[in-house]
């Protein structure tokens, strides 16, 4: 591509900005302290794999539009079957466990920085209602928040990635889509979005076919580099 001049930054949230697996991990175990690590582990991995899934097929048309939020209480409700809790109230508070998600260390201070030089959008597949409260929780900084609840499909269905070039009026490639996800990168890219990846320990690595704009070891790292195309 071109050289990298860029009007705006996208970023994703969920592992990008905030450790989900490690928030639905401390929720799984305050609902059934009784459980081992192995266990939580397990559990977590049925929450993960259930919303994935319900995701893709929500994409792929094979079910109707269902928001974050509810995608969230199935999974709390197959965690309960799982230990065999049937308490309805409990439940739902396990369900809003997505809405406390811890941020990764350098986020808050990396937006602040990031904000001073450009508008900063998230867009996430978080729902409206779950994204207010995640983003109060985890004190991230926006100029604009984004839920994939307004293209009624998650990521990566193009139509979430045009809500980012719709609302902020610049055309795809003045647009940086910032991701720890190589998947969530390749569909932006595909709408001409300019990328860059930024590594966490719970991300999607890029494989040695992808070619985004930008690698970054945290976001310090990465407006480092952003610093210096822009010299």
């Amino acid at each position: 591509m071109s050289e990298l001049e860029i009007d705006a930054v996208v970023f994703d949230v969920l592992g990008t900005l905030v450790d989900e697996p490690a928030g639905i991990h401390a929720g799984i175990g305050a609902f059934s302290p009784s459980l081992d690590d192995f266990e939580v582990e397990r559990l977590l991995s049925l929450w993960q794999t259930h919303v994935e899934r319900e995701q893709q097929r929500i994409v792929g048309g094979a079910r109707p539009y269902a928001a974050s939020d509810i995608l969230d209480l199935e999974a709390a409700r197959l965690v309960a079957d799982a230990v065999k809790v049937d308490d309805a109230h409990a439940v739902a508070a396990l369900a809003r466990t997505g809405r406390r998600l811890p941020p990764w260390p350098d986020t808050v201070a990396g937006l602040a920085r990031l904000a001073e030089r450009f508008p900063v959008l998230a867009l996430s597949n978080a729902s409206r209602s779950v994204l207010l409260d995640l983003n109060a929780y985890a004190g991230l900084r926006w100029h604009q928040a984004l839920s994939a609840e307004d293209a009624r499909t998650y990521k990566p269905d193009p139509a979430v990635y045009r809500l980012a070039v719709t609302v902020s009026g610049r055309p795809p490639e003045r647009l940086l889509m910032v991701a720890a996800h190589a998947w969530d990168l390749r569909a932006a890219q595909s709408l001409g979005l300019r990328t860059a990846y930024v590594a966490r320990p719970v991300g999607d690595p890029p494989a040695p076919s992808d070619a985004f704009d930008l690698y970054a070891d945290d976001l310090p790292d990465l407006i480092e580099k952003l610093d210096r195309r822009r010299k």
